[in-house]
């Protein structure tokens, strides 16, 4: 078989997860596939059947609050069966990503790449040996030196030994549902899929440059006092563009792309439900979650050559929190709606 970065980007390599029985990741996939197919067969019938927008509303906002209510009254992280997976708290420390390889190189592809959707985060720390070899360089002297250049101080390696400023705390809730620290792992086997501290002010920074990236293309640069991006627009907007065969667990709405899960602009039925096109992705980690969304601002044409409304354009939301299994992506949504909304209404 042939393995690309593109499959690799996009979770369509075949390489498994933390889960080594392919039995069982076929029982899941199967189980999340019917959800699916049944929660938009409801939504649909109720479009077709004249159900207006208020109604469909009144629904959606229940549902979101009983979500809501459930999720406050349950404790986080004590029934993620992801995170029973041994491997998730491996404590050997690897010299480097080539290294590490060895958890997971001689097991079998649990697919023909290309031919499913598979979330797999040894599939990154294979694209970051590729980066490894392509660049010349070690792979987090790589990423440190990327992160200087997007003015991210505050993003650096997850090092257990490394006495880092203002580094938090992690917890998770116990078989008992008590509160407890989170247990020592070492996240060298993983650095590219999960093995990066950073702030919310640093991923602001990340998410507002791929931003700039994206829609620096689309403005007049007049006098070129217009920087360029860090990335060519027509790199990002690829990164973005919804991959077939994909999906992402925590948006049904959306389809995964290159390591972004993308909802695209859509709206079916005149007065109905309308999607709003964003790039987003969360983070879970042994006693950690966090979120990154970019909402783009849906620019007018006319309005394009406008100086000094200058890019980035739109809103960027990001979340960490210090506890395991915690759902932040609904939240980072309604939050960039919020924002969107009172700057329309200026």
């Amino acid at each position: 078989v042939t393995i690309t970065t593109r499959l690799l980007v996009s979770h369509l390599s075949g390489i498994r997860h933390y889960e080594k029985d392919i039995a069982k990741v076929k029982e899941e996939k199967e189980k999340a596939n019917r959800a699916l197919k049944l929660t938009k067969s409801h939504q649909d019938k109720e479009q077709k059947e004249g159900k207006g927008i208020e109604k469909t509303d009144c629904v959606k906002q229940k549902k979101e609050h009983d979500s809501e209510t459930k999720s406050r009254n349950s404790k986080p992280g004590r029934h993620d069966k992801e995170f029973e997976q041994e491997e998730y708290y491996l404590k050997e420390k690897f010299e480097s990503v080539i290294e590490s390889l060895k958890i997971f190189k001689n097991d079998p592809l649990f697919f023909k790449p290309g031919d499913q959707f598979l979330y797999s985060t040894y599939g990154f720390t294979l694209l970051s040996a590729v980066v490894e070899r392509a660049s010349g360089q070690k792979f987090t002297d790589y990423m440190l030196k990327m992160f200087r250049d997007l003015d991210m101080l505050s993003t650096v390696l997850d090092d257990n030994e490394a006495m880092i400023y203002n580094r938090a705390r992690c917890y998770i809730y116990n078989k008992k549902g008590r509160l407890v620290n989170a247990p020592y792992v070492d996240n060298s086997y993983k650095w590219a899929g999960g093995g990066f501290l950073s702030s919310v002010g640093d991923l602001l920074k990340f998410g507002n440059a791929l931003l700039y990236s994206y829609q620096a293309g689309q403005f007049k640069n007049r006098n070129a006092k217009l920087l360029p991006g860090y990335l060519k627009p027509g790199t990002v907007a690829m990164m973005w563009t919804p991959v077939p065969k994909t999906e992402v667990s925590w948006d049904r709405d959306g389809k995964y792309a290159m390591a972004w899960a993308v909802v695209e602009k859509s709206q079916q039925y005149g007065c109905c439900r309308q999607q709003r096109h964003y790039a987003s992705h969360t983070g879970g980690a042994v006693g950690a979650s966090s979120v990154l969304l970019i909402l783009p601002e849906e620019l007018e044409p006319e309005a394009l050559g406008a100086w000094p409304e200058a890019p980035p354009r739109g809103v960027v939301v990001s979340m960490i929190c210090n506890m395991q299994s915690v759902s932040l992506n609904s939240t980072a949504l309604k939050i960039a709606r919020e924002f969107e909304e009172e700057k329309r209404a200026q």
